[in-house]
């Protein structure tokens, strides 16, 4: 068991379901856990908005999982999930601009899409935190990040989940929140499967949980 008690961790949770084979079955499904889980928000995929989530916050992606659209695209996409029912947005950065030193096509895309949802809403940027240790080291992380608080996030998210150089990281979490400080929120997504992990990345000062798993780790947490 951990120190935390699971109904504070629960509250940091975005329940996830965003398999490209998900149906509207699945997603049903997903929202009844998370309300019996007693969690923050369920994250979904706008293709399946509207839908009715009952307690819990709606969370939706845009350019996901490659973040390889054009910026108008993300913010067409995240502005009709807003409309459609969303309360947040969680953007995927264009992964190869941050890769390439192009730190100022980063700002405009989480721009373009901040203007267009508008600032009430919560705007999470997803940065692929292992792929940028990886290809480009921290220095990209702590640049990215910084862009991200500078163009209105909210938040300064570790992963999709989806890329193959893997996903959240404590190293990647105390980077983050180090290149944010207190001026942004940080959510851990992205092979989550434990609650001993998902201590240790709020430990690093994650803000916010993404996982699919949720039952089992809010399992590992004593009431």
């Amino acid at each position: 068991m951990t120190r935390y008690p699971r109904r504070d961790v629960a509250a940091i949770v975005d329940h996830t379901l965003l398999k490209p084979e998900a149906t509207p079955a699945d997603a049903a499904a997903a929202i009844a856990e998370a309300v019996d889980l007693g969690v923050y928000a369920v994250c979904l995929s706008p293709s399946m908005l509207p839908i009715d989530t009952g307690i819990v916050n709606t969370c939706a992606v845009a350019g996901f999982p490659s973040g390889k659209h054009h910026s108008l695209v993300k913010a067409a996409e995240a502005r009709l999930a807003v409309d459609t029912g969303a309360d947040e947005i969680d953007m995927v950065i264009d992964v190869g601009a941050a890769v390439d030193g192009r730190y100022d096509e980063v700002f405009a895309d989480i721009l373009t899409v901040r203007e267009a949802i508008g600032r009430e809403k919560i705007l999470k940027v997803i940065i692929e935190s292992a792929a940028l240790l990886e290809l480009s080291g921290p220095d990209a992380v702590t640049e990215v990040c910084r862009r991200a608080v500078t163009a209105g996030a909210n938040y300064v998210k570790t992963s999709t989940g989806f890329h193959p150089l893997g996903g959240a990281s404590v190293a990647a979490v105390e980077l983050m929140r180090a290149a944010v400080g207190e001026d942004a929120e940080i959510k851990a997504s992205g092979g989550i499967r434990t609650a001993e992990f998902a201590a240790a990345l709020i430990d690093a000062g994650a803000t916010r949980l993404g996982l699919s798993a949720s039952r089992t780790v809010l399992d590992g947490f004593a009431d």
